[in-house]
This record gives C-alpha cells, structure tokens and sequence, in this order.
C-alpha cells in the first residue's frame, strides 16, 4: 500500500505527482496485469533471455 505523507506547506499537485512516480516506480499495473493470467516458467524465462539479448545487441550498436 502506497503512503504519501503530504508536508507542512506542499502543493498537492506536487504531492500527486511523488504518488505518481512512486506507483510507477514500484510497478503496480504491471504487477497486476502479469498476474491476470498464468505463465508457464520456460515462457518467462525466454522473455528474460530475449531481453537480455536486445539489451545487449542496443550495447554494442552503441559502441561501434
């Protein structure tokens, strides 16, 4: 659960905008639609090896 303490003198539009960035931060929505539907472990880790190869090809590109 998300807790944003508003201080003495803070605009709650600067107050929306730390909620904003923490439950982005913390990954809520996507947490919750990864969980919508059941994935079988190999298919999450594929996705994590395909990640880590695209990461890693934008990494070389970038140094040649």
């Amino acid at each position: 659960m998300l807790k944003i303490i508003i201080k003495d003198g803070e605009n709650i539009e600067r107050a929306l905008k730390r909620y904003k960035r923490k439950h982005r931060n913390i990954k809520v929505m996507q947490n919750l639609r990864e969980g919508q539907f059941f994935t079988k472990p190999s298919v999450r880790r594929r996705r994590e090896v395909q990640k880590a190869e695209y990461i890693q090809n934008l990494r070389d590109q970038a140094d040649v």
